[in-house]
């Protein structure tokens, strides 16, 4: 099975923190589910031993990305200039923390906070996420570190929705090393369907979540898988796909609740994992040539 794409899978499958017992669990488990990649998010960054993970990740032979969100009081997509710098050291922080990991993405939401917002996004708050992210593009040009702007929905942020809400905000930034990162999940509620967004990415695609409608098993929702992987296929796409999936079973403070992780809906992490990478290995395999 000649299959390009480093297969990742979310350490929140695993566990819900980032102390050095939770990152050699999750660093082991994802070695042994067959995975060639672990995402770790920053929501827990000060209880992250760099030093500690980057070893025991070159020890597994495992390549590793970081993803993260801001807070509603750390927004760079805030009018306030006090919110928007301490959002900016926070992308500073998570930016080096990334690197020293030896990361080769830094992706999510980092153009504003996870949560439901009151009103649109202002002129003022999209230009201040203009200027932070291109400063953090150049910062990160250095580092070996891709930024990616991950498309999130409208209950998570009022920044960017759709794939083409993206591209305009990459455009803007202007900077090579900002790519596009689609999330099947949030893809299901916010556009049309499934292949439009990646034809539309095309090489500009750099990084793949892949979730269930409901963040369950793989296969057991009503997403049209086909049509995606067909349409990764017709791209060419080679880079990460990250299997991503929550459950009330692991809970990670703050982040599971701005997430709205209330169901639970696996308790095997280990069972989950091992289908998924199968099913998306499959769905890679079974692509038009």
């Amino acid at each position: 099975m000649d299959i390009r794409n480093p297969l990742g899978v979310h350490a929140l499958v695993w566990v819900g923190d980032t102390a050095p017992a939770s990152v050699t669990t999750a660093i082991q488990k994802t070695k042994s589910s067959g995975y060639d990649l672990i995402e770790f998010s920053l929501h827990d960054s000060l209880n992250l031993d760099v030093a500690r993970t980057r070893a025991e990740l070159d020890a597994a032979g495992l390549k590793v990305a970081c993803s993260r969100g801001l807070a509603m009081d750390a927004d760079i997509s805030s009018d306030d200039p006090a919110v928007v710098a301490r959002g900016e050291r926070l992308l500073q922080d998570s930016l080096t923390i990334a690197a020293g990991i030896g990361a080769s993405h830094l992706t999510g939401a980092l153009y504003s906070a996870f949560g439901s917002y009151a009103r649109p996004l202002s002129t003022a708050g999209r230009a201040n996420v203009v200027t932070v992210l291109r400063e953090l593009a150049k910062q990160a040009s250095g580092t070996g570190v891709t930024l990616g702007l991950e498309i999130c929905n409208r209950y998570e942020t009022n920044v960017v929705n759709t794939a083409r809400d993206a591209l305009r905000l990459a455009d803007d930034i202007g900077e090579d090393n900002v790519v596009i990162h689609l999330d099947t999940y949030h893809m299901n509620i916010e556009e049309n369907d499934m292949v439009r967004p990646v034809l539309d990415a095309a090489d500009r695609l750099g990084y793949v979540h892949i979730g269930e409608n409901h963040r369950g098993y793989l296969g057991s929702g009503h997403l049209d898988f086909t049509s995606f992987f067909h349409a990764l296929g017709a791209i060419g796409y080679t880079g990460p796909i990250t299997f991503e999936s929550f459950s009330s079973a692991v809970v990670a403070p703050g982040l599971s609740a701005d997430l709205s992780i209330w169901r639970n809906l696996w308790d095997d992490g280990e069972d989950l994992a091992r289908h998924a990478r199968q099913f998306i290995a499959g769905h890679l395999s079974a692509r038009p040539a």
